[in-house]
């Protein structure tokens, strides 16, 4: 996919906030998504060895608390000149389950593109899509109990 201008003023935007926010081991990686009407909201990651938010889910929630609708670009930037990075798995799931139509920019620095999030996923698991149906009953609102052979089960209320 082609590079337009304002994918690369995305990638400066996220370079710009990772020069100036990362700056120590908590924080290394910097993101900026811009919505369809071309407002721009950035974050950076949150380590943390339980697994803190990367900084893509952290631009996100700026743009869900500032307001946006629909996103159409994201992209990653790597503290310590690292460049653009592309989203890890969770991320990539992330931004298939609430933007299916938008674009990651990724790539090395000569060769960026901006390519739809379903190119990163194939085969991807669509989570609505997997959904089973609770049947009606008491126990509907309750996660299903699975019936194991020669285990007498809780009777319904």
């Amino acid at each position: 996919m082609i590079m337009r201008d304002t994918d690369r003023a995305l990638v400066q935007a996220a370079t710009a906030v990772a020069k100036l926010r990362c700056r120590s081991d908590n924080h290394t990686v910097a993101a900026a998504v811009r919505s369809t009407e071309g407002r721009v909201f950035s974050g950076v990651n949150v380590y943390h060895f339980t697994g803190g938010p990367c900084a893509e889910v952290v631009a996100l929630g700026a743009a869900a608390t500032q307001g946006a609708g629909e996103l159409e670009a994201i992209v990653a930037v790597g503290d310590r000149g690292r460049g653009v990075l592309p989203p890890c798995g969770r991320c990539r799931q992330v931004l298939l389950d609430y933007f299916p139509s938008i674009k990651v920019i990724v790539g090395p620095p000569d060769g960026l593109r901006a390519i739809p999030i379903a190119d990163l996923l194939p085969e991807t698991y669509v989570w609505s899509d997997q959904q089973v149906e609770v049947p009606a009953g008491p126990r509907a609102a309750l996660w299903p109990v699975p019936v194991v052979p020669g285990v007498r089960q809780a009777a319904e209320d």
